[in-house]
């Protein structure tokens, strides 16, 4: 493949790129793996810098929230109208454009000189990763056409999307431990430039073939709706729910979403198809992966903030403790594809999510002292049942969109994460900061304490530590001692109950989970995928021998052939659907 592959024009990647070779298919899995890696773990290494970027940079509070959250509202925002532009104009070329993108401000962050300047180059970051990440999927549904090949080269994306998540605090705390803030950004170089040379190498072509025109309209609305949502999202723990942004921020985007809607209703040629969300398959997997990662970033805000602040391990040894997460994260993915054919998609959600809860509910009895062999079951189910639920969901969220869409499909996925994520630090924090606020303001009520040192105390455990040193070091050190032990005393006791109300709204997921996914694909979507594995296996058999490697599509002929009889059977005789397509209650039309 020639590096001007990238620029073909769309005429040409409407064809077909031909049989893959199982180990070209691997090598592609591992670069788009690495690529979303790269985007996902990019918030939670930076979480473990702030307090350097607060003393280098001198950022206000506030600056260190937009530091961070910039990222996020430009990913959300702009994820719909990246897929539906891969979709439309290709994704190999969209892939490649956003690493580049995501290198540049990587770059630029790296050397930023002020708090604004980073805030700038992290909007830059954010355009990037929300062109790469619903690539990375569309490219695995357009280059796995297996349903079962994908179903496991999904799993372990999805395990890669969420080791990001954990191993972020551990790869943050080596780099600051060794060099300076600026490394948890030029890390990302190197990835990007080796990203680039094996996109353009080793990723073929797709897009859409069907030649639509583009919806700006539609577009503009999504970024302006999703926006409004994640900025009232994200300003929730900083200054909680009474503040005037968040219900105006969370309406005007509401509005702006449901206009949306309307729009993609009459639109002739709409950048999101509603009848979509007629889909129990769509719609009961994405509150699954909603919640999912509600649960997995509200533990690990909670976690980095707890074994720091508390427990007062280093930004290292705390990296490496919240390791069994990302370990047991891959283990979970693994375990979850062996699963899914024998069980079904419905019990394996519910279980993934029912172990994140019983994580939950042992993280709910912590102490100032907590020893660590303590935190590992917890740490291990959560890490599993995120691994295990995860999988599952992606799966059927992308089963329920066409192969010429899978670009917006991919970015229907990373919405509902990117959601879920920032919804889970919104509602977990905010429940966290209420609750020490709660214990902590009543006792300084009719003390001599300076404004200032007051406004430190109330506003975060960080902020209370190091009043706490001062009067130790210049007023009494009894004094800063006991300042300290109550602080800790009522945050852990906020990081109890906003353990129990993470617990209770992933409980929410069991029961949509249960009552609403489907255990197996609904026999039109399975119907449709055998169609396509047909299509591409005479693709094979008519094309040149220019490949020496071995023809990945024999490796299931038999097993496949046999589902794609099943499949067929189930569209000429309505009501006689074989149990390994679905069960009879999935058979109906109650999906649409």
């Amino acid at each position: 493949m020639q590096v001007t592959g990238i620029l073909r024009s769309p005429q040409d990647e409407t064809t077909s790129h031909g049989p893959l070779s199982s180990k070209r298919k691997a090598a592609i899995l591992a670069v788009l793996c690495i690529s979303i890696l790269m985007t996902t773990l990019d918030n939670t290494v930076l979480n473990v810098a702030l307090p350097t970027l607060a003393r280098q940079l001198h950022s206000t509070v506030s600056d260190l929230q937009w530091i961070v959250d910039a990222y996020t509202l430009v990913f959300a925002g702009l994820e719909i109208t990246a897929g539906n532009i891969g979709d439309r104009y290709g994704r190999k070329g969209i892939l490649f454009g956003g690493m580049a993108v995501f290198g540049l401000g990587s770059a630029m962050s790296a050397f930023s000189t002020s708090s604004s300047e980073l805030i700038a180059f992290r909007c830059v970051m954010g355009v990037g990763g929300a062109f790469v990440m619903p690539a990375t999927l569309a490219v695995i549904m357009d280059v796995f056409v297996d349903p079962h090949e994908r179903a496991k080269a999904i799993g372990i994306w999805s395990g890669a999307s969420g080791l990001g998540v954990a191993i972020g605090p551990i790869l943050g705390g080596v780099l600051l431990a060794h060099y300076w803030w600026g490394s948890v950004f030029l890390i990302n170089v190197p990835i990007v430039v080796f990203g680039l040379v094996t996109i353009a190498f080793l990723v073929p072509p797709s897009r859409d073939p069907r030649t639509r025109p583009p919806d700006p309209v539609g577009s503009m609305l999504s970024i302006a709706g999703i926006g409004m949502l994640v900025w009232g999202i994200i300003d929730v723990p900083i200054n909680g729910w009474g503040d005037p942004t968040v219900p105006v921020a969370m309406a005007a985007g509401a509005v702006i979403m449901g206009l949306m809607v309307l729009w993609e209703r009459h639109s002739a040629h709409p950048m999101l198809n509603m009848s979509l969300f007629k889909k129990r398959r769509f719609t009961a997997a994405a509150a699954s992966l909603t919640l999912t990662f509600f649960a997995l970033a509200g533990v690990m805000f909670l976690m980095t903030q707890y074994m720091q602040s508390v427990l007062g391990y280093s930004p290292i040894h705390m990296g490496f403790a919240i390791a069994p997460v990302s370990v047991l994260l891959a283990g979970g993915a693994v375990l979850s594809s062996f699963l899914v054919p024998r069980i079904g998609t419905k019990i394996v959600v519910s279980v993934g999510l029912g172990a994140i809860i019983a994580g939950l509910l042992l993280l709910s009895n912590l102490t100032v002292k907590e020893q660590y062999t303590s935190l590992l079951a917890p740490l291990f189910l959560i890490g599993a049942g995120v691994g295990i639920a995860m999988p599952p969901s992606t799966d059927s969220i992308m089963g329920s969109f066409s192969h010429e869409e899978s670009g917006v499909g991919s970015a229907m996925n990373g919405t509902a994460l990117q959601l879920g994520g920032t919804l889970g630090v919104a509602v977990i924090g905010s429940m966290l900061n209420a609750r020490y606020r709660a214990g902590i303001t009543p006792l300084l009520v009719g003390q001599k304490v300076p404004t200032q040192a007051l406004h430190y105390i109330e506003g975060s455990l960080a902020g209370a530590l190091a009043v706490a040193g001062y009067v130790s070091s210049h007023v009494s050190a009894k004094l800063g001692v006991e300042l300290a032990a109550v602080a800790k005393h009522y945050f852990t006791i906020g990081v109890n109950q906003a353990n129990l109300i993470g617990a209770g709204c992933t409980f929410l997921g069991v029961l949509i989970a249960f009552i609403f996914l489907p255990s197996r694909p609904h026999p039109e979507d399975q119907a449709r995928e055998a169609e396509r594995l047909e299509t591409a296996k005479k693709s094979y058999r008519t094309a040149p021998n220019t490949d020496s490697t071995t023809n990945a599509f024999t490796e299931h002929d038999h097993e496949v052939g046999q589902e794609e009889s099943s499949a067929s059977a189930s569209t000429k005789h309505s009501g006689n659907v074989p149990d390994h397509i679905a069960d009879t209650d999935e058979a109906s039309t109650d999906h649409y």
